[in-house]
């Protein structure tokens, strides 16, 4: 079973205004890998469900199938994890994908955690919105 550690973030300067997300793969292999997307214009919330479904997808890409993300956004937590309905029309169908996307998945884990352990994905999403470009590398 291929295992893997995901960081995300979503970034947008302006709510709504131009946004990136950031995302950092760890597999227990050894494999790291670092995506910085710029997404156009959008609300942070927008931002921060497509880093979660833009990781996802590389996961089901690289035949990893458990998997556990980790997020600063409590909100992006909260709801995954059903202790939040989704009230908001515009985020709803971002989260029915990122359901569909972890049922794809033999084991799915969410976790919540302070800014200052997402540096790199924080660095990569706000790389983006500066940028407006897309990079795959190592750059934390």
């Amino acid at each position: 079973m291929k295992q893997a550690e995901i960081f995300i973030d979503g970034a947008s300067k302006g709510n709504p205004g131009p946004s990136g997300i950031g995302v950092t793969i760890k597999t227990t292999g050894g494999l790291t890998k670092e995506y910085s997307k710029y997404i156009g214009e959008t609300t942070n919330n927008v931002a921060e469900y497509s880093a979660l479904i833009f990781a996802l997808e590389e996961a089901l890409i690289l035949h990893l199938n458990k998997i556990k993300v980790n997020t600063d956004s409590e909100l992006l937590y909260r709801q995954i994890k059903g202790v939040y309905r989704v009230r908001s029309s515009s985020l709803l169908p971002y989260y029915k994908q990122a359901i569909r996307l972890i049922e794809g998945l033999s084991s799915f884990d969410i976790t919540h955690i302070n800014r200052e352990y997402n540096k790199c994905a924080d660095k990569l999403a706000t790389s983006a919105v500066k940028n407006k470009t897309n990079a795959l590398g190592n750059s934390c």
